[in-house]
């Protein structure tokens, strides 16, 4: 295990995969432990989706294109005007060919949804890192709108998607990119 200080100056969003799968069980390993995260009032409201199917994961990678370039249309001042090129590549894959894909969604009336699974994602990206795989969150795989695809993911109507995440066994790790100072605005002692 690495040491915690030295997991936070090192993990990095990895996009670059060996060709080897993550065990179950280890995945699931790594989601017991991502539980350990607090929540609001102790309500825990995550829940997790593994797919561990390439031909899958590209159909999924395929129906957020498609629906982000929809938004792009509709919203050319967008943002997500800068990921336009790629999305119209027909070989680019949101996420990245990664082995394995984990979904952290939850119930879409908790009130405080995207904080809780927000720090599940967290634990869930330190615990892979500690044991040397690599992860990516993945806000572009939020895009997904057809029911049928959202049925066979498993996902309940009545949630919602906060986080995809992949994960695999990288084929390197980048160095740590330059970091800004913190803003401190004000210290009252």
């Amino acid at each position: 295990m690495t040491d915690f200080f030295e997991l936070l100056k090192t993990r990095r969003s990895i996009r670059q995969f060996q060709d080897k799968e993550v065990s179950l069980e280890t995945i699931q390993e790594i989601i017991e432990e991502c539980c350990l995260a607090p929540s609001a009032a102790n309500r825990q409201p995550w829940k997790f989706i593994v797919i561990q199917n390439q031909d899958f994961i590209k159909q999924i990678s395929d129906e957020s294109k498609k629906n982000i370039l929809a938004y792009i249309e509709q919203n050319p001042g967008s943002p997500s005007k800068q990921y336009e090129m790629a999305m119209r590549n027909p070989d680019f894959n949101v996420f990245y060919n990664a082995p394995s894909l984990v979904f952290i969604i939850g119930p879409k009336d908790a009130a405080n949804l995207y904080v809780d699974c927000t720090l599940a994602a967290c634990y869930f990206m330190f615990c892979a890192s500690a044991r040397g795989l690599g992860t990516c969150w993945v806000g572009l795989g939020t895009s997904l709108l057809d029911p049928e695809l959202l049925d066979r993911m498993g996902v309940p109507e009545d949630h919602k998607i906060v986080a995809p995440i992949i994960l695999g066994h990288p084929k390197g790790i980048p160095g740590i990119p330059e970091r800004m100072k913190p803003d401190i605005i004000k210290i009252i002692p």
